[in-house]
């Protein structure tokens, strides 16, 4: 692959900075695009001595502009947590319905083929378990989440669109619950919440009474599963996740025996339209791909932990 070029927005984000990495393992000419809103370039800081390495300090929403071939596009700009996008709300349906319109018609103009993140999220609260692709979801477009939910499923509507009216080769991942280094502890989700709380010896904080699921993927297997839905043949969406599937109650039991902590609980009211169920089928990533993923829940929650230990000081004897 010596010579490709990808364009990656979203670079410096947690998703976006491990994709970096990876396409720069593989021996591609990367550019990375963030506005920094959530984004860090602590995550992308290791990268910029490479010579095979750009960066763009721009917004999607707005015309977006590269000089030179392109030969891929992956879409990985916007928020992505409850915490982010019920702030900025106006910016999170910017990013997927403007971005992507700017991104595909860079995509057109350069020859590239291009990816998008789309998320289970297009699901809604699910009455289909586990949730296959052809399933068209259970989303509320005026709640609180459909501002992130609909500008997903307006993304993929406007990415098949371009695929049928102008043949532009496109790829469409619907990432399920995704955690590993370089998370941010301010996130919001559910588990840098709880691992930054352990380790801060506060109550975790559950939202309604923890029995509703989600299924996490550890961030190296969702990179592989993307990695190879690029180079696919495939242009309808995919599920990539991790199918194995625990209660918010069970995984906060799970960290603070990985933490070593008493668990200590703080109830609180479940937010509207918050999904009960969250479990990718990934027969077609099976099928397709030949992808499932390999680093088991324990195996990967270690490697997370040690990251946040570095990020988190531990209080001391005067605080405590």
């Amino acid at each position: 692959m010596s010579g490709k070029r990808v364009l990656i927005t979203g670079g410096a984000g947690f998703l976006g900075s491990h994709l970096c990495d990876r396409f720069i393992k593989e021996g591609y000419r990367v550019v990375a695009m963030d506005n920094l809103i959530t984004g860090n370039m602590d995550n992308i800081e290791h990268l910029f001595k490479l010579p095979n390495f750009e960066f763009y300090h721009h917004d999607v929403s707005k015309f977006v502009h590269v000089s030179g071939e392109l030969d891929y596009i992956l879409h990985f700009a916007s928020p992505a947590s409850p915490i982010d996008y019920l702030k900025i709300p106006i910016q999170t349906l910017k990013v997927g319905s403007l971005g992507t319109h700017n991104l595909l018609g860079l995509a057109k103009a350069k020859g590239a083929r291009m990816l998008i993140a789309s998320t289970s999220e297009v699901y809604g609260d699910p009455q289909v378990h586990p949730q296959q692709e052809d399933y068209w979801g259970n989303v509320n477009p005026v709640g609180p989440r459909g501002c992130y939910d609909e500008a997903k499923r307006f993304q993929e509507a406007m990415t098949m669109a371009y695929h049928m009216h102008h043949g532009l080769e496109t790829r469409i991942v619907r990432i399920f619950n995704t955690y590993g280094p370089r998370m941010r502890l301010d996130d919001g989700r559910v588990l840098p919440a709880f691992l930054s709380q352990a380790l801060r010896g506060e109550p975790l904080s559950i939202f309604g009474d923890g029995s509703q699921t989600r299924s996490f993927c550890y961030v190296d297997d969702l990179v592989e599963g993307i990695y190879r839905l690029l180079l696919s043949d495939y242009h309808l969406p995919v599920n990539v996740g991790n199918p194995s599937e625990i209660t918010i109650r069970e995984f906060a039991e799970e960290i603070c025996k990985l933490t070593g902590v008493e668990l200590k609980v703080d109830y609180q009211p479940l937010p509207k339209d918050d999904p009960q169920m969250r479990q990718p089928d990934i027969t077609k990533a099976k099928e397709v791909l030949g992808w499932e993923p390999k680093i088991d829940r324990a195996e990967g929650l270690k490697r997370t932990l040690e990251y946040f230990k570095d990020k988190i000081k531990a209080p001391t004897e005067q605080e405590a």
